[in-house]
């Protein structure tokens, strides 16, 4: 189970802070809802986040949800945020795709470079969805990508660049792994800093989400235990210039 910290919304006083279980999209999580006055200070409400996120590690509770703007350093040694990354590379042919025609780019004839440590599943799955949307496709595996190559080729027509040259550059950029940037825009999918596209529902899921949440946590635990599905989750990009939204 997943831990939900969370503001107690009706302004009551909550002492000492009560655990219940919450049902999100059939999810279960086990909520801590800890009580803010209006002048709370920043130190206090450490302090609180602590002493809710020690409850939660009592109950054996390791990932929570943390509530929108909260940093992870606000957590007790022990207890760590929902991660995202699994979320961030399935949407990762989606986020591209928007970005490129935020910048008002025809993403077909966009040049677009994959780089991966090595050819897992989500980047033999996002490399696939690339090369149906992108006639420039280029990628950089240290091993592998010659079968990705001729089985995109046999089975769909379409061919990419494996290995360019350092000289090679790109439209865009999406980075599994560490790497040297080659791209005019680039997405850094290892990194959980980096923040995320604003990500939109079904007005029937997004009815059903609590408020105050850390989207980008709560979204990617949803995702990671099947509620939401391929095609639920769109990606939106509000300018060019900060195309992303805190998680």
């Amino acid at each position: 189970m997943v831990g939900l910290l969370r503001w107690n919304q009706e302004g009551r006083f909550l002492r000492p802070i009560p655990l219940r279980e919450v049902n999100i999209l059939h999810v279960r999580f086990l909520c801590a809802d800890m009580s803010r006055g209006e002048r709370m200070s920043a130190a206090a409400e450490r302090r609180k986040l602590r002493s809710a996120g020690k409850k939660l590690l009592r109950q054996g509770i390791e990932r929570v949800v943390l509530p929108s703007n909260v940093p992870a350093d606000a957590l007790p040694e022990g207890l760590r945020p929902a991660g995202t990354l699994s979320l961030r590379r399935a949407i990762a042919a989606d986020w591209c795709g928007a970005l490129l025609r935020l910048r008002g780019e025809n993403p077909a004839a966009a040049r677009v470079l994959v780089t991966a440590n090595a050819l897992s599943g989500e980047v033999v799955r996002t490399v696939t969805e690339l090369a149906l949307r992108h006639r420039y496709l280029l990628m950089e595996v240290p091993y592998g990508g010659e079968e990705l190559c001729r089985r995109l080729r046999r089975e769909y027509g379409v061919s990419l660049l494996l290995h360019p040259g350092a000289g090679e550059t790109a439209d865009i950029q999406l980075a599994f792994d560490v790497a040297e940037r080659r791209g005019e825009s680039f997405l850094p999918l290892y990194d959980e800093t980096f923040p995320m596209p604003h990500l939109t529902l079904p007005p029937e899921i997004e009815a059903r989400l609590p408020e105050q949440a850390n989207r980008g946590q709560l979204l990617s635990v949803l995702w990671e235990t099947g509620v939401l599905r391929p095609g639920q989750v769109s990606v939106q990009l509000k300018s060019a210039a900060d195309p992303a939204e805190p998680a």
